[in-house]
């Protein structure tokens, strides 16, 4: 069925004489601005239950959309649906701004650059204009600004998160560059997190960089922490794997794991923090760090330029979607990737009711000489620096 058009003039006469001005636009389209005194009701919502917000189907209703297209369709189908006095504003809000007329605030307003940078987020339903608020407001730690850290902390950055803590105390040497991405040949010798910063801002200037030239240690991992919603590991060494782990079960952070040597890497979350005996910890998979000689690093083994790439995208995934709330983190799960093969394989992870860090009821047993412990002599009560 038909529906008849009116412009914007004539919308804003009737509406003053008592007619339902409708704005069918999606939540982050309306955020820009809307006609004064319009409801906002997306037009898929409107469409599926009209009774749900109009009951009087003799009222008079008048819809409104970007340029009369969609408040046209949604129109028709109302009429068809036995509305008897419904018509579209012809030209949308567009021409309503054109021809002066009043406007307002949306609830959540947002700026332009805001929806065009993330428009392509703000039309998932699952994330829209409330989901990208909240990536604005999260923090995320990365400790290392290398390999794992440059793709995580790249796509993180592009997606909107409103701040990135970077802690490495590295500088850029040219043999980073193969994998690296955050950095440039220009910036050897430069300190890391200086340069990834400088890289970070110029892709996303609405993103706050913490730039931390230090190595994390139990001296400062806290404050590391302090305010941040997700870690991130991108550390190349197991004295740090094993303090950030320990760091987070205490403070209830959770810790998204990555790994890689050579042709393969591994991921996963881990979240024994806040679900004890549910989640397990970076200690129930490795109770105890294997031998140095049999876990040589990059430098020592040499890695695949694309490896880290592939495992720092999969870590900004899974940290997108611990703030957001969607999806199954991969909490539990040990995700393996061999890319000679090109192959996934998945491992099942259980939380161990005897570890020594996150069992439920165990208090925190105290930060540890981390570095002794992985050359294989710590004392549980030594407390020392991660190296």
């Amino acid at each position: 069925m038909a529906a008849s058009e009116i412009t914007p003039r004539q919308a804003h006469e009737r509406q003053a004489h008592g007619a339902i001005l409708i704005d069918v636009r999606e939540d982050h389209e309306r955020a820009l601005g809307m006609a004064e005194h319009a409801r906002g009701i997306a037009k898929a919502a409107l469409e599926s239950d009209p009774d749900a917000h109009v009951v009087d189907r003799d009222a008079e209703i008048l819809l409104i959309c970007q340029g009369g297209a969609r408040s046209l369709q949604a129109a028709a189908r109302l009429a068809a649906l036995g509305y008897r006095n419904v018509a579209s504003v012809a030209g949308g809000t567009s021409r309503w701004i054109a021809e002066g007329l009043p406007t307002g605030e949306a609830d959540g307003a947002i700026d332009h650059d805001f929806h065009d940078r993330y428009s392509r987020h703000l039309k998932l339903p699952e994330v829209g204009l409330a989901g990208q608020q909240a990536l604005e407001a999260a923090r995320v730690l990365l400790v290392g600004a290398g390999g794992l850290g440059s793709p995580a902390a790249f796509y993180l950055a592009a997606a909107g998160v409103g701040t990135l803590r970077l802690a490495d105390d590295d500088i850029v040497d040219r043999s980073n560059l193969q994998r690296q991405i955050l950095h440039t040949d220009a910036r050897i010798g430069s300190a890391k997190v200086a340069s990834a910063a400088a890289t970070l801002s110029a892709l996303n200037p609405r993103t706050t960089i913490e730039a931390v030239a230090e190595r994390i240690t139990s001296g400062n991992v806290e404050r590391l922490l302090d305010g941040v919603d997700v870690v991130i590991d991108g550390a190349d060494n197991f004295p740090a794997r094993y303090l950030l782990n320990d760091a987070c079960v205490k403070l209830g952070k959770p810790l998204v794991y990555g790994a890689v040597h050579r042709f393969e890497g591994q991921a996963s979350v881990f979240d024994a923090g806040r679900q004890r005996g549910i989640a397990p910890c970076y200690r129930c998979l490795f109770p105890e760090p294997p031998p140095p000689e049999s876990a040589p690093n990059c430098a020592e083994a040499g890695v695949l330029g694309v490896l880290p790439g592939v495992i720092g995208m999969l870590q900004a995934t899974e940290a997108i979607k611990l703030i957001l709330g969607l999806g199954t983190p991969l909490a539990g799960r040990l995700l393996h990737f061999d890319a000679l093969a090109m192959r996934f394989r998945e491992t099942r992870l259980q939380a161990d009711p005897d570890c020594t860090v996150c069992a439920p009821g165990r208090p925190f047993p105290g930060y540890i000489d981390y570095a002794a412990f992985c050359a294989g002599g710590a004392s549980p009560a030594n407390e020392g620096d991660a190296h």
